[in-house]
């Protein structure tokens, strides 16, 4: 792919994945169906991969996903494809702010896109937890979930709820858990 394009793409990408990294992850299944670079269980291990390195979830996917293509030029590309909007809405919004912050259009208009950015990031945690839990191999009904990974999630989720640790601690207990349970 050109890197003219892949700009271009992760651009888009940046501009609409309102909510934060976790947002442009249906991007990123949408680009894995039409591209054929790589597929939505990559996009889950983009997602695994992201997750353990330092840095913003969403720059990281779009590294990961612009090497894909071309590379490290491409992986400089697509972040900063993705990045380039959000810095350039940023920096208008907060010069605007100063002006229109009592507008009531204006605060209506940040009051819709709450929900539009739990809705993007909603829809990323299912497509997740899909391409994690989801056996497309299935023979038989108690095949199509993977179990031990079902387990482990589960586990996950009680524990931070439970009790709150670094987020560090559980990405190593997962990581532990996975070499373990052969994952």
């Amino acid at each position: 792919m050109n890197l003219l394009i892949l700009f271009g793409q992760f651009f888009k990408i940046g501009l609409f994945s309102i909510g934060g990294g976790y947002a442009t992850l249906p991007f990123l299944y949408e680009l894995a169906d039409t591209s054929g670079q790589f597929s939505r269980e990559d996009v889950g291990n983009m997602l695994a991969v992201a997750q353990s390195l330092p840095g913003a979830v969403g720059a990281n996917l779009s590294a990961y996903a612009g090497f894909c293509f071309a590379g490290i030029p491409g992986a400089l590309v697509a972040v900063l494809g993705l990045i380039s909007p959000s810095i350039a809405i940023i920096v208008l919004v907060a010069r605007l702010l100063l002006v229109f912050k009592t507008n009531t259009t204006v605060t209506t208009l940040f009051a819709g896109f709450r929900p539009a950015g739990a809705g993007l990031l909603s829809a990323a945690a299912f497509a997740a937890m899909a391409v994690s839990l989801y056996n497309p191999d299935w023979l038989h009904w108690y095949q199509a979930l993977r179990w031990r990974e079902l387990a482990l999630f589960g586990a996950l989720f009680f524990l931070v709820l439970r009790f709150k640790k670094h987020p560090v601690f559980y990405i190593a207990a997962a990581a532990l858990a996975g070499v373990l349970l052969g994952l």
